[in-house]
């Protein structure tokens, strides 16, 4: 069965004192292309993340996010106290020349080399890393399963189309000996008119040859036939690979090529009227495939 692109996967949880969400969303693009958004305590993850989203996932456009919350106390930035000092020694002599100025520890702390990150980026890796990639594994799996289920909606739709088309199809193929036939019977009431005006006879032989050249070139039995196995293919292609979005584009593409060599060999108003509805449902087709994964 056939899977969307479409899709939303999330999953969370709280370990020693820290929160993390993660948030996966994915849409219809063309090739994979990954957005991975992280804290930067964690960003060392984003090539390791992004190759697990991309075995997962096939292909479409995917959007990673990662929130994190500390509520312990080693998640408090620590303060460099002789960064600090040495700030506050050099304030000191200006203020000393300059009796009204005064000092405000508050804007110090945010000076470079005051606060500190209690851990650097290789302990943040060690420390949040497998709980992240557990994290990630359940969204996906949760996105993967709203993928295929909007997969299996989009595979009755494209069904309903293809039916449509058939049965457009299979009417195109009972008129098409009929264009035939009545071509022969308003060529020869014309012949006959002409002939009486002129008090001429036409040789039967040349009327059947004019019928049979008209009827080679409105032949249009190897377009109704390929463009069949084109529905057939389509059909296996929706209920029986899960990857299959390149081909059914490809597949619809040429089942527009054969409608339009219908409609143009036809040369019948009723036909033409049903290849404008097969061609209205193959563009229904063309827009629905492009969100199959």
């Amino acid at each position: 069965m056939i899977v969307s692109m479409t899709g939303f996967g999330d999953a969370v949880a709280e370990k020693d004192g820290t929160h993390y969400a993660v948030e996966i969303r994915s849409l219809n693009n063309r090739y994979f292309k990954a957005a991975v958004k992280l804290p930067d305590t964690v960003s060392g993850l984003e090539p390791e993340l992004e190759t697990l989203l991309r075995e997962k996932l096939g292909r479409g456009s995917v959007t990673f996010i990662l929130k994190m919350r500390s509520d312990s106390a080693e998640a408090a930035y620590k303060i460099n106290t002789e960064a600090l000092r040495a700030y506050i020694d050099q304030l000191r002599t200006i203020m000393q020349a300059d009796g009204t100025l005064k000092l405000d520890i508050g804007p110090m702390l945010t000076l470079p080399g005051v606060c500190q990150q209690p851990r650097d980026d290789t302990d943040e890796l060690q420390l949040h890393g497998p709980i992240i990639r557990e994290l990630t594994v359940k969204a996906i799996a949760k996105l993967n399963g709203m993928r295929k289920r909007e997969g299996k909606a989009l595979c009755i739709d494209l069904i309903k189309n293809i039916k449509l088309i058939a049965g457009h199809l299979l009417e195109i193929e009972k008129r098409a000996p009929q264009v035939i036939h009545e071509y022969h019977k308003r060529l020869l009431q014309r012949v006959n008119q002409l002939t009486q005006k002129a008090e001429l006879n036409i040789d039967e032989q040349v009327l059947m040859k004019e019928v049979a050249v008209f009827a080679e070139r409105a032949d249009i039995s190897e377009e109704i036939q390929r463009l069949t196995s084109h529905l057939e293919a389509f059909e296996n292609a929706c209920t029986d690979a899960e990857h299959s979005g390149r081909k059914l584009d490809f597949i619809t593409q040429e089942m527009l090529r054969e409608a339009n060599t219908i409609a143009s060999k036809a040369n019948d108003a009723d036909i033409g009227r049903r290849v404008v509805d097969i061609k209205g449902a193959i563009d229904r087709l063309k827009e629905q495939v492009q969100n199959v994964e």
